[in-house]
């Protein structure tokens, strides 16, 4: 077990506290503030109980360079709004300067500092020991509250682990708590549901679900390629020709495990993709020539919804289509609507399977939407995931 923000007395005690704010932006402009939002119960718990907070994130990738297309000043106005009090906010190249240490110093009890993007450093991606110091330096107690990030080995994260005593934030925890644990112990029947464009992503994903799971639902692309390891010709669909074999051996394995690994039935096809393309719908084994599958079709909608009734834990990872363009959207759509009805225990996985459920309207719906794609793939992977591992043990 790790520690938790309840092992702690924050009283005057200076917190350097690691959020996930790398949120979308356009023109400078936050289009979806759900990861800031998200982490205010971790600032506020720290806030009331008299700690000075330090917060850090990154944003986007600067490259290691001073870039302010990529600041943090938008996510400081944006945090002082739904804080209600004000944001103190530094922006350099280092990070942190002189300026910022007698910031950090003169902070009062109730008082909030934001860095600036920590990958504006190199040293940050190579959890470099100089810059972790640099950190790990301005405060007392290391919080991470950003589960997003948690699958990197970072300065920000594992790094000034090493030099403060640690604890997860309650967005942490409440990952852990649900991913973690529904993963490691599911109530059965349970069922995957994999989408996205490539296998090759997915590979430690499927290798570990074949040992727990009871039927595995694969859409997305990456579906033609087994379609296309079973000898179907997908037309012009997206194959990783490198991965047939790799294919085959995994559906061989489910055979073998007794788990049932469902591929689409039909496709709606169009021969590019884009908005205004003509689309028509085929069975997979008539795909034509000169046409690929953009989403999974009506009949693959029919069979995927029954497969999931009856389930107990449902986790999806992965569209099952080109859900960002109207006309591809259906299937994605169709998953998140048979999600938000069923009595499981439905988990979806970040990225944009979060981003499509967010879309259609069913994200009250899901017992959990995770805000980490990265990081809950490497735990559906079953791997430990540096950032949590670094923190203190109770």
């Amino acid at each position: 077990m790790k520690k938790t923000l309840k092992d702690y007395n924050f009283d005057d005690k200076t917190v350097l506290l690691r959020c996930d704010f790398n949120v979308p932006m356009k023109d400078g402009v936050i289009t979806d503030n759900k990861r800031i939002y998200e982490s205010l119960p971790t600032i506020k718990h720290l806030l009331d109980n008299g700690a000075k907070v330090i917060m850090m994130s990154h944003l986007g990738r600067p490259k290691g360079e001073y870039n302010l297309k990529f600041t943090l000043e938008p996510v400081k106005e944006e945090i002082k709004k739904l804080l209600g009090r004000d944001v103190k906010f530094i922006s350099c190249p280092e990070v942190v300067n002189d300026e910022v240490r007698e910031a950090a110093k003169n902070l009062k009890k109730g008082e909030v500092l934001l860095l600036e993007n920590t990958r504006f450093r190199k040293e940050e991606e190579k959890c470099d020991e100089v810059f972790s110091k640099e950190l790990a330096e301005l405060a007392d107690i290391y919080v991470n509250d950003a589960f997003g990030t948690s699958h990197r080995a970072h300065a920000s994260n594992v790094g000034v682990s090493k030099f403060l005593p640690s604890a997860l934030g309650f967005l942490v925890e409440k990952e852990m708590n649900i991913m973690a644990k529904e993963l490691d112990e599911p109530k059965h029947p349970f069922i995957a549901i994999l989408g996205g464009s490539k296998v090759s992503d997915k590979i430690g994903v499927i290798e570990n679900l074949l040992n727990k799971a009871d039927k595995i639902l694969i859409g997305g692309a990456m579906a033609y390629t087994f379609l296309k390891a079973k000898g179907i010709n997908v037309g012009k669909s997206l194959v990783e020709d490198d991965k047939l074999e790799l294919a085959l051996e995994l559906l061989k394995k489910a055979d073998a495990k007794k788990v049932d690994l469902v591929l689409p039935v039909d496709a709606l096809c169009a021969k590019e993709i884009k908005e205004d393309a003509e689309a028509e719908c085929f069975e997979v084994n008539h795909i034509p020539e000169d046409m690929m599958g953009l989403d999974i079709g009506p009949e693959t909608i029919d069979v995927f919804t029954k497969k999931l009734l009856g389930a107990k834990t449902i986790v999806w990872n992965g569209p099952m289509g080109v859900f960002e363009m109207d006309k591809f959207k259906n299937g994605t759509n169709a998953i998140a609507k048979a999600l938000a009805n069923s009595d499981a225990t439905t988990i979806v996985g970040g990225g944009d399977s979060a981003s499509a459920v967010q879309k259609a309207g069913y994200e009250e719906k899901i017992t959990h939407v995770s805000t980490g794609g990265g990081a809950s793939l490497e735990l559906m992977e079953g791997k430990v995931l540096p950032g949590i591992a670094a923190i203190n043990d109770k």
